[in-house]
């Protein structure tokens, strides 16, 4: 009775193991067409590309990633010199494997500290107690007398993926030999004091304040900073002074007599030099007082 039971059960069973064989191997073949017919291509030099970028996403370029520069670039190679931490070097592996040449190419961007103001340099209306960042400090109208000034809170220091600036007294200063210009720390500054410029030459001149205010007006509030007298104009003329702030037209940058007499004579020593092989006056840490 019993192996009668088991008999038919068996003859019963088979059909119904036969028929989901057949319907596993019919979704087997589907899936296998579907992903041939699917399949995205890739790109070997799309790939290629990408495997010589620094991988580091940080968007210098203008696009989400490296992932999508790397297809843009391949797509479009007036695009290539975007990648800011890669440089020239890279810029000359991705012309090799679209078999280009490149020229000389563009000057690297570097950020300048528009500010010449550390803690003992500054005029201050009040202790701030807020939360320590810039952002936040910047808020407050009636703490730092000079409106245009480092805040010195470090929102910078946190957006740099290469630990190339620091908060040195209070104010925002860039380790050149670490900076790859991929320009995150002149887009989290919210006093936009930070400027990406071109460094044609290692080391560069450049005016450290940002201040608009008249001349009496930042002798009073800063000891550091730009009083628009216009000598450096007087003396090169790669320098400006509008808005009673002095700035270098860097499409005309040289470095001349003219340029060392303006930067000597300077009354605030606003004028400096900034780059590799440049000392920073000073190493010492200190918190926003």
């Amino acid at each position: 009775m019993i192996l009668a039971s088991v008999a038919e059960l068996m003859n019963s069973a088979w059909p119904a193991g036969v028929m989901m064989l057949g319907l596993g191997g019919l979704f087997a073949v589907i899936l296998l067409v579907a992903s041939e017919k699917l399949k995205v291509e890739v790109d070997a030099k799309v790939e290629a590309i990408q495997g010589s970028l620094p991988g580091v996403d940080c968007g210098a370029c203008g696009f989400a990633g490296c992932g999508s520069y790397a297809k843009a670039v391949a797509a479009d190679p007036e695009l290539i010199g975007k990648c800011a931490p890669g440089g020239s070097a890279t810029a000359e592996k991705i012309a090799e494997i679209l078999s280009l040449s490149v020229g000389g190419g563009a000057a690297p961007l570097r950020p300048v500290i528009h500010c010449n103001a550390d803690i003992d340099n500054r005029t201050y209306y009040a202790k701030y107690e807020g939360i320590e960042s810039c952002t936040a400090a910047n808020a407050l109208t009636n703490v730092q007398a000079c409106k245009f000034g480092c805040v010195g809170y470090g929102d910078c220091v946190a957006s740099c993926k290469f630990d190339a600036i620091h908060i040195v007294n209070g104010l925002a200063t860039v380790d050149y030999d670490k900076c790859t210009g991929c320009t995150a720390c002149s887009k989290a500054c919210p006093k936009n004091i930070i400027e990406m410029v071109p460094f044609s030459e290692p080391a560069m001149t450049v005016v450290a304040c940002h201040s608009q205010e008249t001349g009496r007006m930042t002798r009073q509030m800063c000891k550091v900073g730009c009083i628009g007298c216009g000598l450096c104009k007087k003396n090169s003329d790669i320098f400006a002074v509008n808005n009673n702030l002095a700035s270098v037209i860097y499409t005309d940058y040289k470095v001349d007599e003219g340029v060392e007499t303006a930067t000597t004579k300077c009354p605030t020593k606003v004028i400096k030099r900034v780059g590799k092989g440049v000392i920073a006056e000073s190493k010492v840490e200190s918190p926003v007082a």
